[in-house]
């Protein structure tokens, strides 16, 4: 079927052949307004309506308002009743400065309460499955709670915070558990969940996120369920093997210190001893000394009484004691004085 362009063109342009004019426009309008003179009233109401909807607004109590001004940023405005430039002209973002946010890796909520239910399965598997530093597969799953620190750093500095928030997170937890054996991933939870939290908090300000990392909670950290038996069993021989090194050590602790006390005794009776000795020989070699001395200031005198003293001492232990004249010739009629003192 061929195309009627100039019937086509004809209907373009009006009955006439020709476009509307503008004369003819404005005739159209004031002929309406005529007609409806309360018209520009009404618009005009509603104009200023929509005006001061979008110029008042407030901001709740754990937020904050950001203004931006054709796209860029003006002010920040705390919590209250404010008033703004109408929209196209001013952009309002609430963005929540006290609300607690956050990112679960390895699980994800599935009911909040006093006891919190968690979905694990093998969608989340790979941001929990790490490398340890002695070479074993742990599954790691853990939670990073936040908070906004800086509106204008949240909004402007980063395109997308969350990514970036949890591409951080998971990247430093990967290298604090990759500097940690698989025992002291089970065992120190809390301390992998400190250091982790100080090397995300400052990966994130240098990044210029504007989050503030409140705390990171570690959760029940495991092997993967096909090698679990064998974990089981190397950490049974594991135990047995301490609770042996334990034993031998508390024998160790028995033995050695009742050793050690026993020569420490030896050792102070030998000194004491040795001690003794000395200062009896001392004091023998200060008497023989001042003896010494007494006898040469009068030698015969000093004989005669060490001579005495000798006797003294001896004669009691000699028993019977015969004294002879040395002019006695015969000592028979001597014989038998114990036995006439016996019989008496």
């Amino acid at each position: 079927m061929p195309w009627d362009w100039d019937k086509l063109q004809k209907q373009k342009m009006g009955r006439g052949g020709n476009p509307p004019q503008m004369d003819e426009v404005l005739s159209k309008f004031r002929g309406i307004r005529g007609k409806f003179p309360g018209l520009w009233i009404i618009i005009a109401i509603i104009i200023l309506l929509v005006v001061l909807s979008s110029a008042f607004y407030t901001i709740g109590v754990n937020e904050v308002g950001v203004i931006q001004r054709f796209g860029e940023y003006a002010r920040t405005t705390s919590p209250g009743l404010h008033l703004k430039l109408p929209r196209g002209i001013e952009k309002l973002t609430k963005v929540p400065v006290r609300l607690v946010k956050k990112e679960e890796f390895g699980l994800r909520t599935i009911r909040a309460g006093v006891r919190t239910q968690y979905a694990r399965g093998t969608a989340y598997l790979n941001e929990s499955l790490m490398l340890t530093g002695d070479l074993n597969v742990a599954v790691v799953p853990w939670i990073v709670q936040y908070r906004i620190k800086d509106p204008y750093k949240y909004l402007f500095k980063v395109r997308d915070v969350n990514a970036t928030l949890r591409d951080l997170a998971e990247s430093t937890m990967r290298l604090v558990v990759g500097d940690r054996s698989i025992n002291e991933v089970i065992s120190k939870r809390e301390e992998i969940a400190d250091q982790a939290k100080v090397l995300l908090q400052k990966e994130l300000d240098e990044a210029e996120t504007g989050i503030n990392v409140v705390t990171i909670e570690m959760k029940k950290t495991n092997v993967p369920e096909p090698v679990q038996p064998s974990f089981n069993e190397v950490n049974q021989a594991t135990q047995e093997k301490e609770r042996m090194i334990y034993q031998a050590r508390e024998e160790y602790n028995k033995a050695i210190p009742a050793a050690k006390g026993d020569a420490e005794k030896t050792i102070k009776s030998a000194e004491g001893y040795a001690l003794d000795r000395i200062n009896r020989a001392k004091g023998d070699a200060a008497r023989f000394l001042s003896l010494y001395a007494e006898y040469s200031k009068a030698k015969d005198v000093t004989r005669r009484r060490l001579y005495l003293e000798t006797l003294k001492d001896l004669f009691p232990r000699l028993g019977t004691k015969y004294i002879i004249d040395e002019d006695q010739k015969n000592v028979l009629p001597l014989l038998n004085l114990g036995v006439t003192k016996g019989a008496e």
